[in-house]
């Protein structure tokens, strides 16, 4: 497995992979897909040879937080430490940054992933996230 910068966009490769996870809140409009990935801090993938099997998006300022928009690893590839991969070369990349964080879903298996990457629940550190999704862009 390789994991280098994402630098140009290929819409084919990327909505097979949403697909594949069924996050079709993205699928479904794929130019505001194709903008995030243009807008966003950084895009990183991990190939195997020459298939792309993830892909880790991040937003931010890059110097006083940064936020781990998406990793999705295509379900064949699961559980072979691609998103720890992926979420390692973040950690590395933005070192120096205070703040990383994320939002994601509250099952035990993705909370322990998480937290095995050295990421605390918000209220652990007394804090609480609030989320407003516009229903005109789902």
């Amino acid at each position: 497995m390789e994991i280098r910068d994402y630098k140009d966009y290929n819409e084919d490769e990327i909505l097979r992979l949403y697909t594949s996870v069924g996050w079709t809140a993205y699928t479904n409009n794929p130019a505001s897909l194709a903008g995030g990935f243009e807008h966003s801090l950084c895009v990183l993938a991990a190939y195997e040879n020459d298939e792309l099997i993830g892909v880790i998006r991040v937003v931010g300022d890059g110097f006083t937080i940064v936020y781990v928009q998406d990793i999705l690893v295509h379900p064949q590839w699961q559980h072979h430490h691609v998103g720890a991969a992926l979420l390692r070369a973040v950690l590395e990349r933005f070192s120096n940054v205070r703040q990383i964080v994320l939002a994601t879903d509250d099952t035990p298996k993705t909370v322990a992933f998480y937290k095995s990457m050295g990421f605390s629940e918000l209220s652990e550190m007394g804090c609480r996230g609030f989320m407003r999704v516009s229903m005109t862009s789902v």
